[in-house]
Formats: structure tokens, sequence, C-alpha cells
């Protein structure tokens, strides 16, 4: 464990103080992007389940005010489903652009070097190519595995939205 412990301190110092925060953004956006796969998964089967039937208890399902009801419900069910989306969306353009920065960081340390030194040791520049690649490395994997799981929440949402439509029917006037 300390071994492993050593080796995540190494790799952070390698990539500098950027691979920190990049670090962070993508904890934060895949606790976020769980804690929705959580709610798919558990919380909204209930409340699709609670609002069916809610919908079934009611004696009117043909007027206009049913369906002013039936696009209450399907529109609370959309929002409830939906909701942190936007702001997961939103984590997954930030990490390329930190791995960006993470670039940008790592060259003006090679600019630095070559400034100090006055020529172009491949040695002493070593580190800030390494600080260069190694933030924009973790930005692409950051962003490319929050794209994955934001469009499956994105597909998921619109597909529960499509269901509980279909199973909210309107009856036909008499």
């Amino acid at each position: 464990m300390i071994e492993f412990l050593e080796t995540i301190r190494d790799f952070t110092e390698t990539g500098g103080q950027v691979l920190l925060v990049i670090g962070a953004l993508i904890f934060v956006m895949w606790l976020m992007i769980l804690e929705r796969a959580m709610y798919v998964f558990v919380t909204h089967k209930q409340y699709k389940s609670a609002i069916i039937a809610k919908w079934k208890a009611r004696e009117d399902r043909a007027s206009w005010n049913a369906e002013q009801v039936r696009q209450a419900m399907i529109s609370r069910v959309s929002l409830k489903l939906g909701a942190g989306i936007p702001i997961i969306q939103s984590l997954v353009a930030l990490c390329p652009l930190l791995g960006l920065m993470g670039t940008v960081t790592g060259m003006i340390e090679v600019f630095d070097v070559m400034a100090i030194s006055g020529s172009g040791n491949a040695r002493s520049m070593a580190s800030g190519v390494s600080k260069a690649t190694i933030p924009t490395m973790a930005g692409m994997v950051g962003a490319l595995s929050g794209v994955f799981a934001s469009s499956w929440l994105s597909r998921t949402t619109k597909s529960e939205r499509a269901k509980l439509e279909d199973a909210l029917m309107m009856d036909r006037h008499r």
C-alpha cells in the first residue's frame, strides 16, 4: 500500500500542480456520474412506479386537464432524471482545458531551464517536457471517460422519458 501511495505521489510530482487539479476534477465528476447512475438504477424505478400508479388511480384520463397533469408528471420525472447532467458535461469539457494548462506550464518550465542553462540540454529539459505531457494525457483520459458516461446518462434520460410517456397513456374520449 505504501509503495502504491509513493507511486501516485511521484506521478503527481512529475505532472505538476495542474495534475492535482485535474485529479480532483475527475474525482468530483465521477462522484456525480455514480450518483446519477445510482439514481437511475434504484430511486428512479421506485419513483416511476409511484407516478404510474398515481396516473392509473385517476378517474379522469381523457380530458384536457388530465393531459396537463400527465405532462406535469412527465416533466417532473425528466427534471429529476436530468439533474446534474449539465454540470457533468461542463466538468468533462474542463478536463482537456486543464490538461492544456498543464502543457503550457510544463513548457514554461522547459523555457526557464533553457534560459538558465543557456543551451538545449536534454536532461535538464526532460522534467519540463514530462510536466507538459502528463497533465495533457490525464485531461484527455478524464474527458473521454466522462464523455462516455455523460452520453449514456443523456440517452438513458431520453429513453426513460419515452417509456414513461408510453406508460401514462391517455384514455380516448367517449
